[in-house]
């Protein structure tokens, strides 16, 4: 079929793990990207972002203004919007309305078509309110006038992806496991590449519209199965899986959120998930779109392979809202939440900008906070005791940063090279925290660093934390700016 290069192709969820591969693959390929993403930031921050192909543009799927925006002038628009977040409480009622935004706007702005990804999973009493949503959400957008087609797939093994990552920890750390009935469940997983492959090949093929199709990889194995051949794969020894009929779902994603970098609000829908088979019931996209599938060896083969050598293209941390702390400045009573607390420290160091930088942009991750990392590891344990993250997320990249990255139980909210680093605390507090490093110059041979910790308190029990916690604050802080001195000095 003939490509249409005359109009843009839209990428909703395109710093997402997913729409974050899918986007240099379109560009390769000669396509013009609409890249849409919730915030501007982490866009700019893509390596793609200078193609003279690329346009970006901030989406907000329950904003009907925004999608107007994006989607006009389009020819084609990827569905790759998901709602599960550490702040929504019903992600399927938020993906409920925002495929029906999309569903509308798509009509009114003369798509052609769309092109969505979802679930696999039979439908019935017993499916998972994941896979359940998933499936709702593809209905909602066929029910509309602009043709959708439909890929729906089982787990995805790809470097970053969730599911790859809580296979990936859970085989490492634990050379016994007591599991779920649910290991003995069939699943027909993909690698990535195929699901790219098929992403852009329904776009380059007529046949393919306003239908759907079931994406797999050529092996059906149980999850017992796929961790056995991934110990093998890593290199480790056999491990000893023990299945028990009272581990609930429940129980389960409570166990991945204890051994895997996983927070429980992903933990939980993947886990429930995992007790329904997700096989394919037809393979006709075998025949419209051929390509070499992937098994499920080979694909976690690669996958190890790019995370040992920081290959990450995207990742499942990349999914996470950015916060600001000029965002959060509010105008009520101090009682009430309106106190902005800091804790700002300033040193002169002997050292260029550039100097300074170097371990600044190292913080975190297996160097450390560069004082009292024992202290850092009890707080990331106390994280985890109440339904944190932790520490466990470390970082993808232990020499760069860039904005929306994970550094532990912090998220990336600006990176300016040399200048300044912006931090939002993604751990479990009674309020808003930043951690914010400065680098000014003050001749050719100095220059001033400010560190200052900024907390924006929920109520009263927000108040009472800060206070509570100052004196430990004077302690790790202080250190911290020290040791990052003395580390270039």
């Amino acid at each position: 079929m003939k490509k249409n290069l005359s109009k843009p192709i839209l990428v909703t969820g395109a710093t997402g793990y997913v729409g974050g591969r899918l986007v240099p693959k379109l560009l390769e390929k000669g396509y013009t990207v609409r890249a849409a993403s919730r915030s501007l930031e982490k866009l700019k921050s893509r390596s793609w972002v200078n193609n003279p192909n690329v346009e970006i543009v901030v989406l907000n799927v329950f904003d009907k203004d925004s999608l107007v925006k994006a989607t006009l002038g389009c020819s084609v628009a990827y569905y790759l919007v998901h709602s599960m977040n550490a702040l929504n409480k019903d992600f399927a009622h938020s993906d409920r309305i925002a495929a029906k935004n999309m569903a509308s706007v798509a009509e009114a702005a003369g798509l052609e078509r769309i092109i969505y990804l979802g679930g696999l999973g039979e439908e019935g009493n017993n499916l998972s309110k994941h896979l359940k949503s998933r499936i709702e959400v593809a209905e909602i957008l066929k029910l509309g006038k602009v043709p959708t087609t439909i890929l729906r797939a089982a787990m995805i093994i790809g470097s970053g992806s969730a599911s790859f990552e809580i296979l990936r920890y859970l085989v490492d750390r634990l050379p016994i496991m007591i599991t779920p009935k649910w290991v003995h469940v069939k699943n027909q997983p993909i690698a990535i590449r195929n699901v790219l492959n098929y992403l852009i090949g329904c776009l380059e093929n007529e046949a393919t519209k306003g239908k759907s199709f079931d994406i797999g990889g050529p092996d059906i194995l149980t999850y017992k199965e796929l961790m056995e051949t991934y110990a093998e794969e890593a290199g480790l020894g056999k491990r000893l899986i023990v299945p028990v009929p009272v581990f609930t779902p429940k129980l389960s994603s409570y166990w991945i959120h204890l051994i895997t970098p996983i927070p429980s609000y992903i933990a939980m829908p993947l886990a429930d998930g995992l007790r329904n088979p997700v096989v394919c019931r037809e393979n006709k996209i075998k025949e419209l779109i051929p390509q070499k599938l992937l098994t499920c060896r080979e694909a976690i083969k690669i996958a190890i392979e790019n995370t040992e050598k920081l290959k990450i293209e995207s990742s499942w941390t990349d999914t996470g809202i950015i916060e600001h702390p000029e965002l959060n400045i509010e105008g009520d009573e101090k009682w009430a939440g309106g106190t902005v607390y800091k804790d700002k420290r300033e040193v002169t160091v002997n050292a260029t900008p550039e100097e300074i930088w170097k371990p600044i942009i190292k913080i975190g991750g297996e160097n450390g906070y560069y004082y009292g990392n024992w202290l850092w590891k009890i707080r990331g344990l106390l994280d985890i005791i109440f339904g944190g993250t932790g520490l466990k997320r470390g970082r993808k990249d232990p020499g760069n940063l860039r904005v929306g990255d994970i550094l532990d139980f912090w998220r990336v909210v600006e990176v300016a090279p040399n200048k300044r680093l912006l931090l939002f605390a993604e751990m479990k507090l009674p309020g808003k925290a930043f951690l914010e490093f400065d680098i000014n110059k003050i001749n050719d041979i100095s220059c001033k660093l400010t560190q200052t910790a900024t907390f924006f308190p929920n109520g009263i029990e927000g108040i009472l934390y800060w206070y509570l916690i100052k004196p430990l604050h004077n302690l790790v802080f202080n250190g911290m700016i020290k040791g990052i001195k003395k580390s270039i000095e």
